[in-house]
């Protein structure tokens, strides 16, 4: 049977290749999209197998609203992929607070409020899979783009908590991790750059503005790829619960890991010697547990 996604941020970047790597391994598709003319504009839309609605992620009515389009369309929602979200370049400092909260409504609580609108299908269903692009940038920060790593980071911590809250009822939660793909990514439709500069940061967050903006179009990453994985991980029967894509992501993630596991073993000693006096004692439970 067609899986039947439910797909957000689908007019362009890696969302509008999803849409179309789903409809071509024979799926259905719902594109969701705040300009629904650029989604029409890209993907032929006069096909059954496509329902192409207007959403604003930071609309709670809105999705429910798209979710119950989904339904009469289709009667089923298989894979929600919450894609949409924006850039944003700056140091920490250098961010307002308006910014920053900005950001996270889209990327994070707008992640939220769709999540929510499709889980309860799901879990009728007790069938079903939620996938979250996060961004190795929010599994291993560095400088120029805190604020929306954090944001990311906050992605992968829901995906974490939403694979676990749904352990038994056969609904799975992947976060996909992309390093740098050829997207519009960094263009001013995805990217926002923050309107305070201060010049003791011009050699940290200053010149990652300059490297990522430069980089534009050049990105080592194919997006298509990118997005016949996603399919793939959706079609598996044990998909995982994190998938880096492009080898910049792996080795950033595998260095974050050898740093925090060659630091534990430095700081060991400090975390451990924490305990009360007689807390084994009291838990009946020894030290080697």
């Amino acid at each position: 049977m067609a899986a039947v996604w439910f797909i957000t941020g689908a007019s362009r970047g890696l969302g509008r290749e999803i849409t179309v790597a789903a409809l071509a391994r024979g799926d259905q598709v719902v594109a969701t999209a705040r300009d629904t003319t650029a989604v029409t504009a890209a993907i032929d839309s006069d096909r059954p197998d496509l329902l192409i609605l207007p959403l604003d992620v930071t609309n709670t009515d809105q999705s429910w609203n798209a979710v119950d389009a989904a339904l009469d369309r289709f009667g089923r929602i298989d894979v929600l992929v919450n894609n949409a979200g924006y850039g944003l370049l700056g140091a920490v400092e250098e961010t307002s607070d308006a910014e920053a909260r900005a950001l996270f409504d889209v990327n994070f609580f707008g992640l939220l409020n769709v999540t929510r609108a499709v889980l309860p299908v799901l879990r009728r269903q007790r069938s079903g899979h939620v996938i979250n692009i996060g961004s190795a940038g929010g599994f291993a920060l560095g400088t120029g783009y805190g604020i929306y790593g954090a944001s990311k980071f906050a992605v992968e911590g829901i995906t974490e908590a939403l694979a676990a809250d749904l352990d038994g009822l056969g609904v799975r939660a992947t976060v996909v991790e992309p390093g740098m793909f050829r997207t519009d990514i960094f263009d001013p439709t995805s990217l926002r750059l923050a309107a305070t500069r201060l010049d003791d940061y011009a050699a940290t967050a200053g010149q990652r503005r300059v490297d990522l903006v430069r980089m534009n179009g050049a990105q080592r990453g194919d997006p298509r790829k990118a997005a016949e994985a996603i399919v793939d991980i959706a079609h598996a029967a044990k998909p995982p619960l994190r998938l880096q894509l492009g080898p910049d992501s792996i080795a950033r993630v595998t260095a974050k890991l050898a740093l925090v596991a060659a630091e534990q073993a430095a700081w060991r000693h400090l975390g451990e010697a924490t305990d009360h006096d007689d807390a084994d004692a009291r838990s009946g439970r020894t030290g080697e547990e």
